[in-house]
């Protein structure tokens, strides 16, 4: 029986499934011991994060005022390393052909009645001037995994072209991949092709139940995939991105595998995941997500998103359209702080007129134009981000990490945000919105600690109106 051990780079022995056991038991034990919780939450206060033993006793605890608390503790988390602001991206796939057999993805090879498409480079273009004509700025790739139709030349041909599309004042400034676990070299590649964040869900970290989703392809093999992000950031990838897809599995068994992973790549790199999604199994072309007998509801979703905004206070969260406006109202006020807007999860989607269900990867729930995202997002409060001026300055992995942990993100990420909220509303936004947006960028300047800071992008607000582009702090 493999022993657990954080710093190990074996599967088994990070994500240790007695470790997890072991872990639940514990909180099951505790779940109604106040003296316990309240301890723990006097240590999440410091905003050092907490061990995924220490959360799971949270996410065990079904005392109402404790659970309050927990909410009001993850907004202060969210306020204090991210502020109001809300990054924005949108997800663009490049191909569903796919050689793996997953149980819970319309992609799967036995799928014989999906039609099977993959971009050529012109396709691409086309697709990527569809996304700036909107205003999007970061994108995040998606292909299915098959060495024949999706190579890696063709992951690196298709980053290569989004990035030299400069159409009207439209630009992409930064490319996230979500491309299936590969080499050290692939991943070396990858980071020379100028990549933001290297995505991979684990899907579940029981491993039992992982074998039996994925019966067939290269994706069956768990280890390899578990082992995945450190073979991207020994390739030089400082940025990766984990998730769980929440319904495959028992959530509590997930949300400590989740964050033992977490914890492995800050004890065996010295930096934590750049990101953490939660999507949860969706319905889509044959699959059917009461098949899997673990959804979870709204509010037990909203708790999740919570604690792991406390557990791991550096992350960022995303949730994508998969959620309805209503639950992504609820978990960005807990802790997400980048959303998808817009998204169409099929391959050549974003240039039909109207979206296309036939090769969608799952249905999406929130339907708006990116323009009524934006508009609600600063309508409830929010900053719509659409800075990638970290990564453009080098500040990724321990880099952004101790800019997020000192603090000083409302002298930098605050700026930039109100710049990119600026471009947006001259270029692409309507009316209503850029009215709305005026007004909100007017009131938040005021909250830009450092006067000079303040200064500095007043003056730069004002050359935006001129018509000059891409300032950063």
């Amino acid at each position: 029986m493999a022993k657990y051990n954080p710093k190990s780079l074996k599967a088994e022995e990070f994500i240790s499934h007695e470790e997890i056991e072991e872990t639940l038991a514990y909180a099951e034990k505790n779940k109604d011991n106040l003296q316990l919780i309240d301890k723990i939450l006097e240590k999440a206060k410091l905003g050092k994060g907490l061990s995924h033993r220490e959360a799971s006793v949270l996410l065990a605890c079904e005392n109402k005022e404790k659970i309050e608390e927990m909410y009001n503790l993850a907004q202060q988390i969210k306020q204090d390393y991210y502020g109001n602001r809300i990054v924005m991206f949108a997800p663009l796939y490049l191909s569903n052909y796919c050689v793996n057999g997953c149980l819970y993805c319309p992609y799967h090879m036995k799928n014989k009645h999906i039609p099977r498409k993959k971009l050529t480079q012109q396709e691409v273009r086309d697709e990527v001037i569809a996304l700036q004509d909107m205003g999007h700025k970061r994108l995040a790739i998606e292909a299915g995994e098959d060495p024949k139709n999706n190579p890696i030349e063709y992951i690196l041909e298709c980053i290569n072209t989004i990035y030299s599309i400069k159409h009207k004042n439209g630009a992409i400034r930064r490319v996230n991949v979500n491309i299936a676990a590969t080499t050290v070299e692939n991943y070396r590649k990858l980071k020379e092709a100028g990549i933001g964040t290297y995505i991979l869900f684990q899907e579940t970290y029981h491993k039992e139940s992982y074998l039996k989703l994925h019966p067939t392809g290269p994706k069956h093999d768990y280890d390899y995939h578990t082992e995945a992000m450190d073979r991207a950031m020994e390739g030089g990838i400082d940025d990766v991105g984990l998730g769980v897809l929440f319904g495959l599995e028992l959530y509590k068994y997930e949300f400590a595998g989740l964050l033992m992973h977490a914890e492995h790549l800050e004890a065996s790199h010295g930096v934590g995941p750049h990101t953490i999604s939660v999507p949860r199994v969706k319905r889509a072309d044959d699959i059917d997500p009461d098949e899997f007998d673990n959804g979870i509801d709204d509010d037990t979703f909203a708790k999740i998103c919570a604690l792991i905004r406390i557990a791991v206070p550096y992350t960022g969260m995303i949730i994508s359209t998969r959620e309805s406006q209503e639950v992504r109202e609820k978990v960005i006020r807990l802790g997400v702080s980048q959303i998808s807007g817009a998204s169409r999860t099929s391959v050549g989607g974003y240039t039909e007129q109207n979206r296309p269900h036939d090769t969608e990867q799952f249905d999406v729930s929130d339907n708006r134009t990116l323009d009524e995202v934006v508009r609600w997002l600063m309508e409830i409060g929010y900053i719509p981000s659409f800075c990638t001026a970290c990564y453009r300055e080098g500040r990724t992995g321990d880099r952004f990490m101790s800019l997020c942990k000192s603090g000083q993100i409302q002298n930098c990420c605050h700026p930039n945000a109100l710049m990119t909220l600026k471009e947006y509303l001259m270029d692409y936004a309507t009316e209503d919105t850029r009215i709305i947006g005026e007004k909100l960028i007017e009131s938040e300047l005021k909250n830009i600690p450092k006067e000079k800071v303040r200064e500095i992008c007043k003056e730069n607000l004002k050359r935006i109106e001129e018509g000059i582009r891409d300032f950063r702090f």
